[in-house]
């Protein structure tokens, strides 16, 4: 059977849509040459600025971590103004829901109560975080910074429909590249910029930095910010530096903090600072050796007292991770009808929960038509992509799933979008999806755009950097 795709460019071999019309005119007058060195020469200065991502249990010959560039192509994404506004309004949406959700789990539990979420999913949930009970955080907000997957494909009628595959709400990565898209795109290409009215991303950091300044204790006007980074062997450090060097804040390992009085300071060389909000790169296991892993070098020994205490705020919240389970995302449309009242504005992916026996039946039934995923793998890992597995992979994820059903859930192969991409043989289309970053503090905003990954092997659908991904230019068209 033929699956459908939907093309953002072109909507026929003939016909460009018209938002990519003049991008498209500009592509056919560029020589393969120029192309060609284009993309070098952005090769050449990621590489030189150290625009790399850590590659987990892959050594180089001397024994160190492999670290790579993420590859990026030189076609951007365009997005036209008026489903940008659509999807703008259902991020919001759903992250506003999201965050009414968390504080709901951690005080009065109206949603289990009233029997739409079963109390198992969340109390059973590796990321539910007992110590959050009844903690006040800062205007209700749990996840400040959220990061939420997005992929295009094929309704009924044959129309592109946007849907929500992943909430990140921990500490989702990626805008680093984002920002540093753009900047590689107006620099070779400087005349695009002059020929299209594309809405910008570059005030991002201060964005970023507005939010987590807003959602401060409150003991003083000025409050000081920090990124909390794990250290310099992590995948996503590049990032981590960038934005506290972009927000103008100091990036601190754990071994620069240490609690006194109930405060958090940061050893400085001019004395103890205190510190009023940790924009923390560090998962909750290890935020602090005193309350979760006692063997952690990564945190602040006595952070969560303080935090508790409300002297000091942990963006994103600690037991954020309860509410981007892949488990609890087939709740989040129901979610949003419980809390605001509203239909959602994007669609989740249709989703099998293995802890249904007739999902269960059926996925178990159709597993090879079907991408299985673990409900606590990320990256692109525990996952099987049905159509693209052998017999032998596809029985032993079967297996797996038998042996755990409530750990796995299930949805259709959604045939992802599809962009002109520029690739060793030419210009050919390769599958996307999109990030889009939300940022809740006093209100809810974002920039126009977000980090779209592209899948640069053939025919494949897993886009993550770790699995070999690369990245796009997000275009927002202003009107």
């Amino acid at each position: 059977m033929q699956i459908q795709m939907f093309d953002e460019m072109n909507a026929s071999p003939e016909q460009v849509r018209a938002h990519y019309q003049a991008y498209a005119d500009w592509l056919a007058q560029q020589p393969d040459e120029v192309m060609q060195a284009r993309r070098e020469e952005a090769e050449m200065i990621f590489r030189r600025v150290g625009i790399t991502f850590a590659v987990y249990g892959e050594k180089d010959a001397d024994g160190s971590g492999t670290e790579r560039l993420i590859p990026f192509d030189l076609i951007p994404r365009i997005i036209p103004a008026h489903e940008w506004a659509d999807m703008e309004a259902g991020l919001v949406q759903r992250v506003t829901a999201l965050n009414r959700f968390l504080h709901d789990v951690y005080h009065g539990q109206d949603i289990i109560q009233a029997g739409v979420i079963p109390a198992d999913q969340i109390f059973q949930n590796a990321q539910f975080r007992p110590e959050m009970m009844g903690v006040d955080v800062p205007d209700g907000v749990y996840s400040h910074i959220s990061g939420i997957d997005i992929v295009r494909a094929p309704n009924a009628a044959g129309e592109g429909e946007y849907y929500v595959l992943e909430d990140n709400l921990r500490v989702p990565s990626g805008v680093s590249y984002m920002l540093e898209d753009r900047k590689m795109l107006m620099r070779l290409f400087p005349e695009l910029f002059t020929e299209h009215r594309v809405a910008p991303v570059a005030h991002y950091p201060d964005l970023l930095l507005e939010t987590l300044r807003a959602v401060s204790p409150g003991h003083t006007a000025q409050p000081t910010v920090v990124v909390l980074t794990p250290g310099m062997y992590n995948s996503a450090y590049f990032e981590h530096a960038f934005l506290a060097q972009q927000m103008g804040v100091s990036l601190v390992e754990g071994q620069d903090l240490f609690v006194k009085d109930n405060f958090v300071y940061m050893r400085t060389t001019r004395g103890p600072r205190r510190v009023d909000v940790i924009y923390r790169r560090v998962d909750d296991d290890f935020l602090d050796p005193l309350a979760f892993r006692p063997t952690s070098t990564l945190g602040c020994a006595g952070l969560l007292d303080v935090y508790r205490s409300g002297n000091v705020n942990i963006c994103n919240a600690i037991g954020t991770g309860v509410a981007d389970d892949k488990s609890i995302y087939p709740y989040v449309p129901k979610m949003i009808e419980f809390y605001l009242g509203e239909k959602p504005i994007l669609n989740n992916v249709p989703t099998y929960m293995g802890r249904n026996p007739d999902d269960l039946a059926y996925m178990l039934a159709h597993m090879p038509e079907l991408v299985v995923k673990e409900v606590h793998g990320a990256g692109g890992y525990g996952m099987l992509v049905g159509p693209a597995s052998t017999k032998a992979e596809i029985e032993d994820f079967r297996q797996a799933v038998k042996a755990n059903p409530s750990g796995y859930i299930a949805q259709p192969t959604l045939s992802l979008s599809t962009c002109p991409t520029y690739v060793e043989s030419g210009v050919a289309p390769r599958h996307i999806d999109l990030r889009p970053f939300v940022l809740s503090g006093k209100e809810v905003q974002m920039v126009p755009g977000g980090l779209t990954r592209v899948a640069l092997k053939e025919g494949s659908l897993v886009v993550n950097s770790s699995q070999g991904g690369g990245t796009k230019d997000t275009w927002v068209l202003e009107d």
